[in-house]
């Protein structure tokens, strides 16, 4: 058998196996991440929240993240990811279930910070777990694929979440509280579920022929020798990389424009008009995260064939901030949502081309660290971008400004990126990228 024959196949059971997978848990663990959203159409009347009350307790997730990101993905790296993917999601599943029982905002504020402890090293760990088993010039599509579970939970969310609002209320509890009861259970099954069907390695999958395993390492450990920072590993080398860094402040502006407009899409939409139900609200909420889906698969198999990442990875910001803008500026309910849709299809789109980058010059040891500390502080935006939003909200009256701030934020990314010397965003050779390979 050629070995392209041998190599297509592989990658093609790899890729059966993992990714559904990997897919259906980033359901999940997003949607457990950006309920309180859908939960605040009637949450923040019984609390009596504030907008930027609702901004703080959304963002202050992302500081229990930041904190526990980077030595939860080097346990990962140590322990194997069907032990530790596992434990993180049965420990989220139960914080999100408590969630149910808050009575004011400092509840909140203590949960919502645990589920960031709890889930973190969640994302950085699958992204780390795809270079054990994709080759870089994969990598971006099987990237992209996973990260359609950012769609796709609020295309099946949105609807669904709302529905729980205006039609269950069990034992007298509000419909806003059996969210994080319904939505917290299949974090709990799943992570059960999740250590007895992951496969930590290539060395140990038993649904892999000899053949095949042999073909995949082999494959694996050539991208790997020749990576610039891999020949000289230490945690002070990658954490003094301006590679590292410039990434890191690239994610954090485009996770501001992500979380700023999904933690408040909802009540945004609502906005539109004080006749439109929560569950009207939902089914609208799915028709910018459809087409942003839908975009940011495509974008990233243009990327993956045509080997180039640069430009696949600036054009979108430009794209989402060109839609947030617009979406400001005007007060027509269906032009704000095609413009709402142009801001999520720029912003989903960057997220395969992105994560594909790190992959270029950084081995399995440093990627553990690199990945997660460039996911770490890019998830600061996570906290950063809901509460402006609520913060402007309160202080105008309107979200306005606050879109027309994270436009400004995602137009600061394109640069970013635009700057970025080719050498790092070619998918050339990895021998090849590890000679030219610079940021400045």
């Amino acid at each position: 058998m050629q070995e392209s024959e041998l190599g297509a196949r592989t990658i093609k059971k790899v890729s059966r196996r993992i990714i559904p997978y990997i897919f259906v848990l980033y359901i999940i663990a997003f949607l457990d991440r950006v309920n309180i959203g859908y939960a605040a159409l009637e949450m923040n009347k019984d609390l009596g929240l504030t907008a930027s009350t609702l901004g703080l307790i959304s963002g202050i997730f992302f500081i229990g993240y930041f904190l526990f990101e980077v030595p939860s993905n080097m346990l990962m790296h140590r322990i194997g990811a069907r032990k530790w993917i596992g434990r993180i999601m049965i420990t989220w599943g139960i914080v999100v279930i408590l969630t149910a029982w808050v009575q004011n905002a400092n509840h909140l504020y203590i949960l919502r910070f645990l589920l960031g402890v709890a889930e973190a090293g969640f994302f950085p760990g699958v992204l780390l777990y795809i270079t054990y088993w994709f080759r870089g010039k994969e990598r971006a599509r099987a990237v992209a694929l996973f990260m359609t579970a950012l769609t796709v939970s609020n295309i099946i969310g949105a609807p669904v979440t709302t529905w729980i609002i205006d039609n269950i209320n069990w034992g007298g509890m509000a419909g806003w509280r059996w969210i994080f009861v319904l939505e917290g259970i299949p974090a709990v099954i799943l992570g059960i579920t999740t250590i007895f069907y992951l496969t930590d390695r290539p060395e140990q999958a038993k649904w892999l022929t000899k053949e095949e395993k042999g073909w995949l390492i082999s494959e694996i450990e050539k991208e790997n020798q020749g990576k610039e920072i891999g020949k000289h590993s230490s945690l002070k080398n990658i954490f003094g990389s301006s590679r590292i860094w410039r990434l890191s402040f690239i994610y954090l502006t485009l996770v501001t424009g992500l979380y700023g407009i999904g933690f408040w899409m909802p009540t945004i939409i609502k906005s539109f008009s004080n006749i439109l139900t929560n569950t009207q609200v939902g089914l609208i909420t799915m028709i910018p995260y459809i087409f942003g889906g839908i975009a940011m698969v495509w974008w990233a198999r243009r990327s993956d064939r045509t080997g180039e990442r640069k430009m696949h990875a600036a054009i979108p910001p430009l794209v989402g901030a060109i839609g947030l803008l617009g979406c400001g500026l005007t007060t027509d309910p269906i032009l704000s949502i095609i413009m709402m849709s142009v801001a999520t299809v720029g912003i989903y789109s960057i997220f395969g081309p992105f994560w594909a980058i790190p992959s270029l010059f950084l081995t399995e040891l440093e990627a553990a660290v690199g990945i997660a500390l460039i996911s770490s502080i890019g998830n600061l935006g996570g906290f950063i971008g809901p509460y402006v939003i609520g913060y402007v909200q309160d202080t105008t009256g309107s979200v306005e400004m606050g879109l027309y701030f994270i436009s400004i934020v995602l137009f600061i990314c394109f640069l970013l990126v635009f700057t970025i010397k080719k050498g790092l965003v070619t998918a050339a050779s990895v021998q090849e990228q590890s000679k030219n390979l610079n940021i400045r």
